[in-house]
């Protein structure tokens, strides 16, 4: 199976999607669309995972790649590609899926507790996910969930943290692909954005949430074993 990233920025990379994809026996591939690297042609992919950043979605001035982007996108859904995005890479898709991305009343960054919604409980994706979990988060900007979308969690701070479409297409606000050297590397390159409120956290407390990472890695690995057996 090929898998292709989209990556945005140096410091986000595929982490332990890649982890999986390896030791799955998979083949993965990345395209740096900040280094104005081109993106993939349909036929060289069977899944396309769309990878998290700073930006904003509509902030296509600045990143003009931000728009054959999301074109990339809108054909890999008409073509029936599996999709994962997260955090920026889930706003993309819920804004080609027609679901309005804007700004969050709070930023969420930080160890913060998620909670599967009702249909998120039953949904064939997430068998085996405790109903309440700790995940990691860094972001401003939330979506809404596209229509004919599922709802599949929320957050305390962010009502909308995850959606199923088409039961091959997955968004998720939160990150569970990140692994310790990504979480330095956002503390590294982002740690101006850990301004005070009632949803972001200090560097210690950050750095406390470590060990959440074993266990947002299994949820990860059970995900994507599911979209294989669901998808293929």
């Amino acid at each position: 199976m090929r898998l292709n990233y989209l990556q945005h920025v140096p410091f986000e990379d595929a982490a332990e999607i890649a982890t999986w994809a390896l030791d799955r026996g998979h083949q993965i591939t990345c395209t740096r669309l900040y280094a104005g690297e081109p993106l993939p042609a349909q036929d060289q992919l069977d899944w396309l995972i769309v990878m998290g950043g700073p930006m904003n979605i509509y902030e296509h001035d600045e990143y003009p790649w931000l728009v054959p982007e999301k074109e990339c996108i809108r054909q890999s859904i008409e073509n029936g590609k599996t999709i994962l995005g997260v955090c920026l890479g889930a706003q993309l898709i819920a804004d080609v899926l027609g679901g309005p991305v804007t700004q969050n009343l709070h930023k969420e960054i930080g160890w913060h507790s998620v909670s599967l919604s009702a249909d998120g409980r039953k949904n064939p994706l997430f068998v085996g996910w405790p109903d309440r979990f700790e995940a990691f988060h860094w972001h401003g900007d939330t979506f809404e969930i596209p229509s004919q979308a599922v709802h599949i969690a929320a957050s305390e701070g962010c009502p909308n943290q995850a959606f199923v479409y088409a039961e091959r297409v997955v968004g998720l606000q939160f990150h569970i692909e990140y692994s310790d050297e990504s979480i330095r590397a956002m503390l590294a390159d982002c740690s101006d954005e850990l301004q005070a409120g009632p949803y972001v956290q200090d560097v210690q407390a950050i750095q406390a949430g470590l060990p959440n990472l074993v266990r947002t890695k299994t949820l990860l690995f059970s995900l994507l074993d599911a979209l294989v057996s669901r998808t293929g």
